[in-house]
């Protein structure tokens, strides 16, 4: 025991390896004549990085190294320990777990630090060791999602807003310092800047019973990046209302409202929806740019046979296209890229959608209006006597609209469509659940695509590793012949992920891409619908006739470095 106290950080670098036999001479040296501490000497001479020396001095203390650069910190965390308290010991808080708060400090050793922390947090407090760099970092970064007690509020604002929000936050990591003693207008402007500038989809203003949590959709996952304090919600939710022409004094009943946003060059138009709930009312709010969305075929992940088989689809003159995959997973833009590649002044598109999300230049499109009795069915026995060539159906959602899509297809029409299915073969006993007939639905269909999106990899922060054998394993099963030993270096399979950077929000990931599967046709497969075969025969029969799985073609995305196997499991499980 005695020999173990008089260990230093450079034994311990030197066991690991880390401090070759002449550095560690080379250290107790310097330390023995000049008294310099050896931690000092060795960052001095950068030995190692200061991640090692750092988790060398908690081994030294055998107190536990934590690396908080892809943490993201729970903003109740945040609330225990002041953030001038943080900065001036430098630690920060990062866990909650069974009544014990977990907290990186610059000088875990600190006591009377700790007491204070356990005092002011009612928590057993755990140090944690970590570079300064790192801590200081997370402080800037993290502090920031909450706005704390100093925005005041503000009075509401009534009267005609502008739609043009004036740019105020360059860097959007930055928001609160903008919203901080900001009046509500400024408030939700930059609220909504920050949607549009961290390319967000969807904006949770939602009420809890101490604050405000503002979520954002981003890259299809929701992520908390600001609070409020809760005396400010009434009147952001008030603001939102009055932007969008919603009743202000309506709070028992949800209601439904849009409008429209300039930020920089960008013109985004919001749909608001907002709903009454235990602490308030909660407000979600899509984002739907009117350009820039449409993206050639190769760009949207479409490629090899299932891009061919697409693109062989849609150039016959007649038939039914069906795109099929959950809520939120791309459709509406696949769609809108093949009714960009049709596009010509030799033929007539029309559209009916709900709502009309993107806009093609040349093509007609009609937004569906229940209220008004301008559905999908009604909509579609109009369009016919439009003279179109091509249709196009937002969604088949009963048994009239898809009977008259398949008659439209009948009768000459090129008919695009989605459905709700997991899988491109569960697609055809959906229409007939629906009621059409086989005979029809056999002779009709062109193509099923089924699509999911899957982040993609942060190219900032991007690393690669060896693959664990039962990752291999499992790669090799789901793409059998697919599997190509190109992939391979050295006899190891490497794959790509992101450790997480101020970029991506500390994701590893930006960006997203398709993963599909396209169903052809065949003569086979025509025999199975009339026979009603179910949707395991015939996705069995698909790949047997050369399709290209979900899972597969996200597996292959993974071994080009696009994606990571996690995510593809994450939106196609079997």
């Amino acid at each position: 025991m005695e020999l173990e106290t008089q260990k230093g950080v450079e034994d311990i670098l030197y066991g690991e390896k880390k401090l070759s036999p002449d550095q560690l001479s080379a250290v107790k040296f310097e330390h023995i004549n000049t008294g310099k501490a050896a931690e000092d000497i060795i960052a001095e001479r950068g030995y190692v990085s200061p991640q090692d020396l750092v988790a060398a001095r908690g081994k030294l203390l055998d107190i536990p190294y934590i690396k908080l650069g892809t943490r993201q910190i729970k903003t109740e965390l945040l609330d225990l320990v002041p953030e001038p308290v943080a900065r001036k010991y430098t630690l920060i808080p990062f866990e909650k777990e069974a009544g014990v708060l977990k907290v990186a400090m610059k000088d875990p050793l600190d006591l009377q630090v700790i007491e204070f922390l356990e005092k002011r947090s009612k928590l057993k407090v755990k140090p944690f060791v970590a570079e300064e760099a790192d801590i200081e970092s997370s402080i800037d970064e993290e502090y920031r999602k909450a706005l704390g007690p100093e925005v005041t509020a503000a009075l509401e604002e009534v009267g005609v807003a502008a739609t043009k929000i004036e740019e105020s936050i360059e860097d959007i990591t930055k928001a609160e310092e903008v919203i901080r003693d900001a009046p509500v207008a400024r408030i939700v402007s930059t609220i909504l800047e920050y949607a549009v500038k961290s390319r967000a989809s969807d904006v949770h203003i939602e009420p809890e019973e101490t604050k405000t949590r503002i979520r954002y959709r981003i890259d299809g996952v929701l992520q908390e990046r600001l609070s409020l304090p809760k005396k400010v919600h009434d009147s952001v939710v008030s603001r939102v209302k009055i932007l969008s022409n919603l009743k202000i004094d309506e709070r028992r009943l949800p209601q439904d409202g849009r409008f429209k946003i300039e930020v920089g060059d960008k013109e985004v138009d919001l749909r608001v929806s907002t709903m009454p709930t235990s602490f308030g009312e909660k407000v979600a709010i899509r984002l739907l740019e009117g350009e820039g969305t449409i993206m050639s075929m190769p760009k949207l992940g479409l490629r090899g046979i299932s891009l061919k088989r697409y693109e062989e689809g849609l150039l016959k003159p007649h038939g039914i296209i069906l795109v099929t995959g959950p809520t939120g997973s791309g459709k509406t833009v696949t769609l809108a890229s093949a009714l960009n590649k049709l596009n010509s002044v030799r033929i007539n598109i029309v559209t009916l959608e709900d709502p009309v999300e993107i806009q093609i230049p040349g093509v007609n499109q009609v937004q569906i209006n229940p209220v008004a009795g301008l559905t999908f069915a009604s909509g579609l026995r109009s369009l016919v006597r439009q003279d179109p060539d091509v249709i196009m159906v937002g969604e088949i959602r009963d048994t009239e609209t898809a009977e008259l899509a398949i008659h439209a297809a009948l009768t000459g029409h090129l008919v695009l469509a989605t459905l709700h299915t997991n899988n491109a073969a569960g697609a055809l006993p959906r229409m007939m659940d629906m009621g059409v007939e086989t005979f029809l639905l056999a002779s009709t269909v062109n193509v099923v695509v089924a699509q999911r999106l899957v982040r993609t990899i942060c190219e900032e922060c991007e690393e690669k590793y060896e693959a664990p054998v039962p990752v291999v394993d499992d790669i090799k099963k789901v793409l059998g012949p697919l599997y190509s030993q190109k992939v391979e270096e050295r006899g190891k399979l490497y794959l790509h992920r992101g450790k997480g950077c101020k970029v991506c929000g500390k994701t590893g990931f930006r960006g997203r891409t398709g993963i599909f599967e396209v169903l052809k046709m065949s003569d086979r497969i025509r025999r199975m619908v009339l026979e009603h075969q179910p949707t395991g025969e015939l996705h069995k029969v698909a790949v047997e006739e050369g399709m290209v799985t979900l899972k597969q073609d996200g597996y292959l995305k993974a071994l080009e470095g696009m994606t990571t196997i996690e995510e593809v499991l994450r939106v196609a499980r079997d």
